[in-house]
């Protein structure tokens, strides 16, 4: 499939077949592209549960929606994106440190340029602990973009869940103590033959009414 295709297939999946499972290499795939996801600055503010036995997602389901329970309960995997409450000295050097390993940093100069452009910008949209925690979703629904059109792209099924409590979210996986705070679900698995979803035909506004050409 080119990736009009993929655009027109992918689809908000409503019930999934719980007897399926994502094989490991494809799961292994889709942790990458999170991985791999652009950031604003590099600053890559998140952190990932992922989630993929009846004993996690039990833990997680007080915290979903009762609505949304069939979509984690039924699903193969379901992770939750999480972002830093603090973008503090310490994750900013570990940064820069990863980059210089990588190689991305090949002078003194370039490394100090980026040190400090890097901080300039989260200072300038760390304004208050709302404003950073806005800037850092930002980044998050990158990656979940990211990952939604990724699973689509091998043959896997998704939904973007909003439908939670954060708060008890991160009450249940302990969030407040490790610096994070949740921020969206995504559940990913195989379409139920029963999801009516599935067979519906894709609706979007007509580009007309969406584009305009400067």
């Amino acid at each position: 499939m080119n990736i009009v295709e993929i655009s027109q297939q992918r689809y908000t999946t409503k019930h999934y077949d719980k007897t399926k499972k994502i094989p490991a290499d494809k799961i292994e795939q889709l942790l990458t592209v999170l991985r791999n996801s652009p950031s604003s600055v590099n600053s890559q503010p998140w952190h990932f549960f992922v989630i993929d036995n009846e004993t996690a997602k039990n833990k997680i389901l007080p915290a979903i929606a009762e609505f949304n329970h069939p979509r984690v309960a039924d699903s193969s995997h379901t992770i939750v994106f999480c972002v830093k409450t603090s973008l503090d000295d310490a994750h900013l050097v570990n940064l820069l440190n990863q980059e210089d390993k990588d190689g991305r940093l090949p002078s003194v100069d370039l490394k100090k340029a980026q040190d400090e452009g890097r901080r300039y910008f989260v200072k300038l949209n760390s304004s208050t602990p709302e404003a950073q925690l806005c800037w850092e979703s930002k980044q998050a629904y990158i990656a979940l973009g990211q990952l939604l059109f990724a699973a689509a792209a091998i043959g896997v099924d998704s939904t973007a869940v909003e439908g939670y409590d954060s708060a008890k979210m991160d009450e249940i996986l302990g969030l407040k103590q490790k610096g994070l705070k949740s921020i969206v679900v995504a559940t990913l698995g195989y379409r139920a033959e029963n999801d009516g979803n599935a067979h519906r035909p894709k609706s979007r506004l007509p580009k007309e009414q969406i584009f305009t050409f400067l």
